[in-house]
């Protein structure tokens, strides 16, 4: 089985590990051993940001991101249904009220239309998702959070290695927040990040990040116990610079695949964004005019032949029973089509040219 994603390591990042265990210094109180220190400056250099607080998963990068915004009890944020639970979550847990809009079904990222339909009194952010390593433009929702007064917080979870306008993915919002999980571009094993060029939002992300504390045993605000582990910033180190190739891998690895699934047009194939670049953390095709039943029956035959071909989102948010539940209804008709259409591809690093062409070969021939 060809797999979706899988993480590409080394002996340098087993090295790397080592020598922690050898240091004896595993972790730290703040959460600011030297790795973990080392790590966010690197971070933020290559995030283009003045600030990069490291913690121990994605979803805490955006539960904290959420808190430090300011969102409490009986405050609307904005965002889209089509992601992982986890974009949802972060505001829940701050006591926040996720108010799902719909998506541009061109690139499964979240429509400023819908966004600004959505807006009421109680909006107090918009959290866009860089889906499947698209970069969101945030120029328009940059305009409509100026206009009503918004926070930004951008889940760049898969945006490793994107630009949009000459930039890295997240340099526009007021904080954005990675996940470092195996299948990602980059990964420590668990692990995320939050990046901003605020001083004050990066002072309260630090304490949010070890209870609260700015000194030992003096909190100053409510926190929670996110630290990043000094094994896992040592495994992040080596794999940041390797972060470029892995891009290039995956980019390479796209193009092939598109140049072998063009000649069908019952494909929709991803695209680079205009005026930037795409993290192709997943190659996501949509099949045009396709039913949910044919798309999945498709995907199990790719699997019989070995391809770990997957529908992400299939199961949007705001249809879960939790989110209904406690959230109501909604109607979100891109959002629904796409999650019936949508399928994805394996393009990481460790997909050979061989395989590339099977796997296209074979999606070809199912489809014919």
């Amino acid at each position: 089985m060809i797999p979706i994603n899988i993480p590409k390591l080394g002996e340098e990042e087993i090295e790397a590990v080592v020598n922690v265990l050898r240091s004896g210094v595993v972790t730290n109180a703040l959460g600011t051993g030297p790795m973990v220190s080392a790590f966010e400056k690197n971070y933020a250099k290559f995030a283009g940001v003045k600030h990069a607080v490291a913690v121990n998963t994605g979803t805490a990068a955006l539960h904290m991101a959420v808190v430090a915004a300011g969102i409490k009890r009986g405050d609307e944020v904005i965002l889209p249904s089509f992601t992982f639970v986890a974009t949802a979550e972060a505001v829940v847990m701050a006591g926040g009220k996720p108010v799902f809009a719909d998506i541009d079904p061109e690139n499964y990222c979240l429509s400023p239309v819908s966004v600004e339909k959505e807006i009421t009194k109680k909006t107090k952010a918009i959290l866009p998702v860089d889906l499947y390593g698209w970069p969101v433009d945030i120029k328009p929702l940059r305009e409509i959070a100026d206009k009503y007064s918004l926070a930004i917080i951008e889940d760049a979870a898969q945006a490793h290695g994107a630009t949009r306008r000459g930039k890295p993915a997240g340099t526009f919002a007021d904080m954005a927040c990675w996940s470092l999980y195996a299948s990602k571009n980059m990964t420590t094993g668990e692990g995320g990040v939050v990046t901003t060029d605020s001083d004050e939002f990066a002072e309260k992300l630090r304490m949010l990040r070890t209870h609260g504390e700015k000194s030992k045993y003096y909190s100053e605000m409510l926190g929670y116990n996110y630290r990043m582990p000094e094994m896992e910033a040592a495994i992040g180190l080596v794999q940041l610079e390797k972060l470029p190739s892995f891009v290039a891998s995956r980019r390479a690895n796209s193009e092939r695949l598109s140049s072998i699934l063009s000649e069908n047009k019952r494909l929709k194939l991803p695209l680079e964004p205009e005026g930037g670049s795409h993290s192709w953390y997943l190659y996501t095709v949509r099949l045009v005019n396709g039913e949910e039943k044919e798309r999945n029956c498709l995907l199990d035959e790719m699997k019989k032949r070995g391809i770990g071909t997957e529908a992400y989102y299939s199961n949007p948010v705001h249809q879960m029973p939790y989110y209904q539940r406690s959230f109501g209804a909604r109607n979100l008709p891109e959002t629904e089509k796409a999650s019936k259409q949508v399928f994805s591809l394996p393009v990481h690093p460790r997909v050979t040219e061989e395989q590339i062409n099977e796997i296209g070969k074979i999606l070809l021939q199912l489809l014919s």
